[in-house]
């Protein structure tokens, strides 16, 4: 098993603006015309009850698998579960349930969720800064 990525730099910002390409694509990949109203393929897909939402539900679990390659907190990942399983229940339901799922964004919120995740890490990383070493820890003699 591989360790998780840092929390920074070129390969992290890459990977989450994958996962912002994917999440726009399941869940604002067009506007109706004349509404406020985005849609995606897991709204499309969610118009054959229980299937269509299972099938949407690959790429919400993808991005909660690279959410936690990419080191997300415990407490992130029950949260984006908890969208992700909210948005495959009640948009299993006919009727209502494609009406929530053009309303709740699972995987959008997912995404942002990671990205702000990472970033506190990260920032609180940078405010304890590299640890010093105390030579009297150490063993080594007093000055």
């Amino acid at each position: 098993m591989t360790a998780p990525t840092s929390l920074t730099g070129p390969p992290v910002d890459a990977e989450i603006a994958a996962l912002h390409r994917l999440a726009r694509r399941m869940d604002a990949l067009f506007r109706i015309p004349g509404t406020q109203v985005d849609i995606g393929l897991d709204t499309l897909l969610g118009l054959v009850p229980v299937v269509g939402d299972t099938l949407a539900a690959a790429p919400s679990a993808w991005i909660i698998f690279k959410a936690h390659r990419l080191g997300a907190t415990p407490g992130a990942l029950a949260q984006m579960a908890l969208n992700t399983a909210l948005d495959w229940s009640i948009g299993s339901i006919p009727l209502v349930g494609d009406i929530f799922d053009a309303a709740f964004n699972a995987n959008i919120r997912n995404v942002t969720l990671l990205e702000k995740n990472l970033a506190s890490q990260a920032a609180r990383a940078r405010e304890v800064g590299p640890r010093r070493l105390n030579p009297r820890a150490s063993g080594a003699p007093a000055p």
